[in-house]
């Protein structure tokens, strides 16, 4: 008798201690979600903010969906020869006719055999590295010097006689679906935005996706700076988190 007299009150003060720390304790499984899904999504934001910033000038897009965000990577970039030295030495970069080979003034930009050489691009019409008017393959790289194959000609010059190194094409993906942000490299040039992504070159960058999208303002500072804004919404066992990140772009060719 005394034994289940014991266990009722034992079961009593149980109950009421479960009571007094359910909310404490599923307090902090809450706070414990909600970091971890602003974690995702900062740090999602912080990535694609970090390859805007390496972006070609004039050449991120997005599509009409507001789901697929796109630009050209670059490993960095430099000045060419526009002139001869005092002595007549030096290989300028032609722009008269198709040349094979420049100097670099100053220092020697991140280049490898494989990338592209991009002089003034517009995104327009004759000056668009998408469709290939303005950008050249690299064939070789040298100390202080670049070689194309095959020879280009540049439609433009450069009014600070300046060039980028494009590494491939990125994209990023809003799939709300499939509660993704995935990021997409070294695919095909298109030049129209293409939503039909086809690279064995693809990761996720942020889970638990509810929704998201990209709006780009390509003239915010007189056509020279444009920005990027990101909307990401997460959210995992009722807890939603919504983070909004805005990256600068320089568009001075």
């Amino acid at each position: 008798m005394e034994l289940v007299v014991v266990m009722v009150i034992t079961g009593i003060i149980a109950s009421a201690v479960a009571v007094f720390i359910q909310k404490p304790v599923q307090s902090y499984f809450d706070s414990t979600r909600r970091a971890e899904l602003v974690d995702i999504a900062d740090t999602a934001i912080k990535r694609i903010t970090r390859d805007l910033r390496l972006a070609l000038p004039n050449s991120v897009r997005v599509d009409g969906t507001q789901q697929y965000l796109e630009f050209l990577l670059t490993s960095g970039g430099g000045r060419y020869r526009a002139e001869l030295t005092g002595a007549g030495g030096g290989d300028i970069l032609n722009l008269t006719a198709a040349d094979s080979s420049f100097d670099v003034i100053g220092p020697m930009p991140s280049a490898a055999v494989g990338n592209f050489v991009v002089v003034y691009n517009l995104g327009i019409t004759g000056a668009d590295a998408y469709a290939g008017s303005n950008r050249a393959t690299i064939s070789a790289v040298g100390a202080s010097s670049i070689t194309l194959s095959p020879a280009f000609l540049f439609p433009f010059d450069s009014p600070g006689k300046r060039f980028q190194v494009v590494q491939y094409p990125v994209t990023y993906q809003c799939d709300a679906t499939n509660g993704l942000v995935r990021r997409y490299w070294n695919y095909g040039f298109n030049v129209a935005q293409s939503t039909t992504i086809v690279t064995a070159n693809n990761a996720r960058i942020a889970t638990n996706v509810a929704t998201c999208n990209f709006t780009y303002n390509s003239s915010v500072i007189a056509q020279r700076e444009g920005v990027v804004i990101i909307t990401l919404q997460l959210t995992k066992s009722q807890e939603t988190v919504t983070l909004i990140g805005q990256a600068h772009v320089s568009n001075v060719p």
